[in-house]
């Protein structure tokens, strides 16, 4: 049976009912084809690309022109996936009307069926003035990456009280502005837990433990493909860096050894024409 996209309204569906769904990350045609022939609902083509395709240091230099050449071969390759994008740093923290015409940009250039923004409270009317527009906002509280440098760094946020109460009001400031889902980064599990208690829309988590209605992870994480570092929430899944280096290295050999080319992986020519050359 062919997979069938999911939509907006199903999420919503499903948190009411008690069912999860998974969302993972996806920069490329390859990646978001394997994608949309497995049991995940949602890709998220994540300003991550920066540090896991491009090599930045961090997110933020990522910008429209890149998220716009890696969401196009995401979407053609995962037709029946629903398809969400990040808004990168710069795109619209400076004013509405700039974060909708750069939403626009992403929707209709782009593809996608949705757009990701970081931050609580400051976002909020950015957040109302998109779904105004008739633009889908997914939300993303906790470890904004984006302004990671204003947090101290990349770490556990809202481990005191009342900084986990202000993430839990984001939460719900984000929900009461429009927003269809909120992705929750780093915060500990019974902070989501409250916070997937009190929202009518999906949460997501990403090391916010299992009380979660969704879960995402980095696509390069979870195949264990990216080895800078590995955050303590990912499970790898697979060793395909492990795979990829052990078939580099075979490679390298047999050209050096002169095994590779062999005779299957060459192309002959008649005796009478060969005769005609030599």
């Amino acid at each position: 049976m062919e997979k069938k996209k999911i939509t907006i309204p199903q999420l919503k569906e499903m948190k009411r009912q008690g069912k999860r769904f998974k969302m993972v990350t996806a920069y490329d045609y390859p990646f978001a084809s394997m994608v949309d022939k497995s049991p995940i609902e949602v890709i998220l083509v994540g300003d991550s690309l920066g540090m896991v395709v491009l090599g930045y240091d961090s997110t933020v230099g990522v910008t429209m022109d890149d998220m716009l050449h890696h969401i196009k071969p995401v979407v053609k390759g995962a037709p029946h996936t629903l398809i969400i994008a990040d808004m990168p740093f710069g795109s619209y923290n400076v004013s509405s009307s700039d974060a909708i015409a750069n939403a626009n940009r992403i929707m209709k250039e782009g593809g996608a069926d949705g757009v990701k923004l970081e931050g609580g409270s400051t976002m909020v009317e950015t957040v109302r003035a998109l779904v105004q527009a008739g633009i889908p906002v997914m939300g993303h509280v906790g470890l904004t990456p984006q302004t990671v440098a204003q947090l101290g760094g990349f770490k556990v946020q809202g481990k005191e009280a009342e900084a986990a109460l202000k993430i839990v009001a984001d939460a719900q400031q984000l929900e009461e502005a429009g927003a269809f889902s909120i992705v929750v980064e780093c915060v500990p599990e019974p902070v989501t837990k409250l916070i997937t208690e009190k929202l009518s829309i999906p949460v997501i988590g990403i090391g916010a433990g299992a009380y979660c209605d969704a879960q995402v992870l980095v696509i390069q994480d979870l195949l264990g493909m990216f080895d800078r570092f590995v955050p303590k929430f990912v499970k790898q899944y697979g060793n395909l860096n492990g795979l990829i280096m052990e078939a580099l290295q075979q490679y390298a050999t047999e050209v050096d050894t002169g095994i590779f080319p062999g005779p299957e992986h060459s192309f002959g020519m008649k005796e009478e024409v060969l005769k005609k050359i030599y």
